[in-house]
Formats: structure tokens, sequence, C-alpha cells
């Protein structure tokens, strides 16, 4: 694979259909090391109201022991074969993934299949997950990050399942009881409508023949589905209460589908933007100019395949005031000008030639072809990915500055003891 701009990007994606089931595959024979990946629509979305979290220690909990082995004896199965083997509940997801050894791969089907269809839900390693989560939870309230990210979802989507803890909170946890947690996997671990990725050691043709065997034992059919994204809700201006000489801000306002014919051109404009590191537009103005603070930055964070625009920053509580209105100007200079011949040459550049990076071994090329698939995205997409972003004129991403950013409708949780707010 070549990472230089001009010459583009080649990644040999294979879609293999077997029993209902397609999965992508980048083969890669050159260290022995298989990684799959695989996920399910739903994940938090699922968990009933006053249950939150509910699908997080479920993912948690199908590695702490399945089938005849208790948690200890299936963390050493997993250790004596060098597996590595997790699942996780996102917004909008349930995930599972495993890399291993090519001469340990048996193992590792087995062993994921086991923890899936037969998860042992021991009281024991209830009640550890749940002593763990519940600390998260309230490890997460005490830091002012902590507090406006809470806040920023639950004003966004007030009424939807994206506007609560994905890993719960600390009372719904402590609350859970075991049968809410095995109803979680049951409607959430299922034959259909899933999504899987492989990356590695492995052909198509036994990449065709395990995949039965991973999914053997899940009930027929599908999980069922999330409720639909409501719109973004522009909420304006929040100010959490927190005891800290710093106040933390989250901001953000809606953005595109990931199906939207501009989202690689709205991509370049938050680059520019908020994303560039040093070279962006927000650091350059809040940092560099003024000395603000340390950092901010945003990008888009994609859920139910819809991108929210959500950036951060942090700085002392007498300033929060000037750095809210140094990042609205510049939201408002980006979407009243849109950038310069210059940024979308350098932003142009830098995302061609840093997307091979994102698949320099299996498991990152596994996670992000998954996302990928997740997006509704074809399997030759990345392949004309250089070429298109080198198509953007700085006209094209003008108009799209334009369309995306709206400076009146950015919102923000500010937490702390902000001044003047």
């Amino acid at each position: 694979m070549s990472g230089t701009a001009p010459s583009g990007f080649s990644l040999p994606i294979q879609t293999v259909e077997v029993a209902g089931t397609s999965a992508w595959l980048v083969e890669d024979h050159s260290i022995p090391v298989v990684s799959i990946a695989w996920s399910w629509p739903g994940g938090a979305a699922l968990d009933p109201a006053g249950q939150e979290g509910a699908g997080a220690m479920a993912a948690a909990l199908l590695t702490e022991g399945a089938g005849p082995l208790p948690a200890a004896d299936f963390a050493d199965a997993l250790r004596d074969a060098a597996i590595s083997l997790g699942f996780s509940a996102t917004r909008d997801a349930f995930e599972g993934s495993f890399r291993s050894l090519t001469e340990a791969l048996p193992r590792a089907l087995d062993l994921a299949r086991l923890a899936m269809a037969e998860p042992r839900l021991d009281p024991e390693a209830v009640e550890r997950v749940r002593a763990r989560g519940v600390a998260g939870a309230r490890r997460v309230l005490e830091t002012p990050r902590g507090q406006a990210g809470r806040a920023f979802w639950r004003e966004a989507f007030p009424d939807h399942p994206a506007g609560r803890p994905s890993s719960g909170t600390a009372e719904s946890l402590a609350a859970l009881p075991v049968e809410a947690i095995r109803a979680a996997i049951a409607r959430q671990l299922r034959q259909d409508k899933l999504l899987v990725t492989a990356s590695g050691d492995l052909t198509a043709g036994q990449l065709r023949t395990l995949l039965p065997r991973l999914f053997a034992g899940l009930p027929a059919g599908a999980p069922p589905a999330p409720p639909a994204l409501p719109g973004f809700r522009a909420f304006g201006q929040q100010v959490v209460p927190v005891a800290s000489p710093q106040s933390t801000v989250v901001f953000g306002q809606d953005g595109l589908d990931a199906a939207d014919p501009d989202w690689e051109a709205a991509q370049v404009v938050l680059r520019i933007l908020a994303g560039g590191g040093f070279s962006s537009r927000l650091m350059q103005a809040v940092r560099e100019e003024r000395g603000l603070a340390y950092g901010i930055g945003g990008s888009l964070e994609v859920l139910f395949r819809h991108g929210i625009i959500l950036g951060s920053v942090a700085t002392e509580n007498a300033r929060v005031a000037e750095t809210l209105a140094v990042t609205r100007a510049e939201w408002a200079r980006m979407a009243e000008a849109g950038p310069t011949e210059a940024e979308v040459a350098d932003a142009v550049a830098f995302l061609t030639g840093s997307l091979p990076l994102s698949f320099t071994d299996s498991r990152r090329t596994a996670n992000v072809l998954l996302s990928l698939r997740q997006n509704g995205r074809p399997a030759d997409w990345l392949e004309g990915r250089p070429a298109r972003l080198r198509a953007l004129t700085r006209e094209r991403l003008a108009a799209v500055a334009a369309r995306l950013l709206r400076p009146q409708a950015l919102a923000a949780v500010v937490a702390g003891q902000p001044a003047g707010l």
C-alpha cells in the first residue's frame, strides 16, 4: 500500500457471502495474525428507559466466563493462546472482535462463540462488573469534561436513547437486575443484521468456513430496530455548575447524513476549521493568537449513520466567554467565506496522504472496515476516496461550509464556574 497523496490508495477488499451473512476481507499473509470484527445495530439504543447500561454490562460480562469456563478459566484460556477478545455497546451498535495468531484461530473461534452463545453471568462476575461500572460512572461526573459531555447529549436528544449515557449511570447500574442483562443479550445477539469484517492471514475460503462456526448457537432473527434518531435540538447555551478553577466547554451542532454527497467535503471543511491540530483556524485564533486555551478541536461524530459536529475546549473560568465568542466568530467566518486555496491544498494532502495509516495492522484494518460498513459504504469507497478529495474545489467547499455551519445554532454546555455566563 502506498502512502503518498498523488499515487492514490488501494486496499483489495473481498466480499464473502455465507448463510445470509456478508463479510469483507483484506488478506495479508505477511505475518501470522488474524483479526475479525463484527456488529449488530442497536447497542445502548435498545436499553429500556431506567435500564441504561444494560447493553454495556452485557458486553463486559461476555468475557467473564462462558459455557463450562468460569471467569478465571476463561481469562486463562485467552491468555494462554494470546487471544484478544472483547465486546462493547456503543450508542447505536453492539460490537465484538478478536485478534489471534493464525495457529490459535480455532481456539479463538471457540471462545468467541462460547462467549456469545453461552455466557454464564455468574453472580460474583456480575457484581464485580457492576461495581466497576458504577465507579466509572461516578468518576466521569467528577470532572468538568464528564459533566459537560453528559449534559450536551441530554440536551441535544432529550427524548431519545442517544441523549442517555451509553454505559449507564451509577443509579441505573446499581439497580440493574441480572434478568435485564440476560434480556439485553437475548435481544441483541442474533443471527441476522450482522456486519462482519476480517483482515490478516486468512483466505476467503477459510473465512467462508469459519463464519457459521463463529455465530453458531445464536437465535434466529434480527435485533429489534432502534428508535429513529430525531433532529438535533439546538439548545443554545447551558451552564452546569462545577467547583473548578477551569471550565470545560462541549459545543456542537447538527451535521450531515453519512450518505450525503457533501460528506467528504464537510470533512475537509471541519479539518480546516477545527480538526487540523495547530493548523486549524480554531487553534490559531484561540491558542496561538490569544492564549485562551491549551487546545481546542472538533470533528464529526457519527451515530445512526448521521454526523454530529462535536468539539471541546477547556479554559480558565474568567476566559470562557471570550473563548466562546472567538469560536463562534471563526464558525461564522468559515460559513461566510469558506477556506482559502492554501488551506484546501493542505487539508486534502493530509487526508489523502494519511489514509494508509489507518491500515497498519490487521486489527485496525478490520475495525476501520467495520466502521465503513456501519455507515453504508460500498466496498470500493476507499479506493475512490483520494480522487474524490482531490476533485474538491475551493468554491465547492465554500458552498458546503455555508450549508453546513450555523454559528447561531451552535449549542454549548459549559461545566465549571464561568464568569459572566
